[in-house]
């Protein structure tokens, strides 16, 4: 089975892949002083606990946090007896290589993105992810990543507010009934939603315009479903894009990838 881990600056997402769906999906805060032993302890308890049979023999790792890949590579290889595959390393290769500007890094979790959604959906797409930063990357015809968004991610966002005015409080991400709020959290939570629903729906059609082009929209991220109650932008809402990207670029590189 093919274990697929996703690192993000927030949480870090493992995936068993048995050849035909995942098995299990697990999710841990990311720290970047859990060792190797530690993940180990949680994964197998939770494994164990889901009825799944510990059968790793391959490991695939998308890592936006650069200082938790060497603890993971040590799970891999003490515990599993693998080489993890990197996205985002020299010797992993890619459907399509990225367009960008020369000595451009793309964080590796967008080429993930982008590989999934071009094999569910084709070209000319705009992938839109809710993370720890709100991004929308742009994906060519041929699947290829020609670049993107970044802006600040809706709980970052909240929580800045929340450090600067001294009298504003922590709230939530929700959904309000009304963009008018008659109270401080009402008002906080309405610009917030309302706020990134418009910001989404701006810059997808400053995208469009600047193509030339009908694209659809690919929504992910964990507050992909909530934002798009609010908004009919996205064409589709998936949950576990970064997983299938990442099965995908797997199957890709398994021929040479050593015994």
């Amino acid at each position: 089975m093919l274990l697929c881990i996703d690192c993000g600056n927030t949480n870090t997402v493992f995936a068993v892949w048995d050849g035909t769906r995942f098995a299990a999906t697990f999710r841990i805060a990311t720290d970047h002083r859990r060792t190797a032993d530690e993940y180990f302890v949680w994964f197998a308890a939770l494994m164990a606990h889901a009825g799944v049979a510990m059968r790793i023999d391959a490991a695939i790792v998308s890592s936006t946090v650069p200082r938790v890949v060497f603890n993971l590579r040590v799970l891999c290889s003490r515990y599993f007896d693998c080489r993890p595959l990197v996205v985002g390393r020299p010797d992993c290769a890619l459907p399509v290589a990225p367009r960008v500007d020369k000595g451009t890094t793309v964080g590796p979790d967008r080429l993930v993105n982008a590989a999934g959604a071009h094999d569910r959906h084709g070209g000319d797409l705009i992938v839109v992810d809710f993370g720890t930063a709100t991004t929308l990357d742009v994906v060519d015809t041929d699947g290829a990543y020609v670049g993107g968004v970044i802006a600040p991610g809706v709980n970052l966002s909240l929580e800045a507010l929340h450090m600067a005015a001294a009298a504003l409080p922590h709230v939530d991400v929700t959904r309000p009934e009304r963009v008018v709020g008659t109270n401080t959290v009402a008002c906080m939570q309405s610009g917030v939603y309302f706020g990134y629903i418009g910001l989404v729906e701006g810059i997808v059609a400053r995208i469009r315009a600047e193509r030339g082009r009908p694209m659809k929209v690919v929504a992910t991220g964990g507050l992909a479903p909530l934002f798009a109650q609010g908004t009919d932008i996205f064409d589709s809402v998936e949950d576990d894009l970064t997983m299938h990207g990442l099965v995908l670029i797997d199957a890709l590189n398994r021929k040479t990838r050593p015994a």
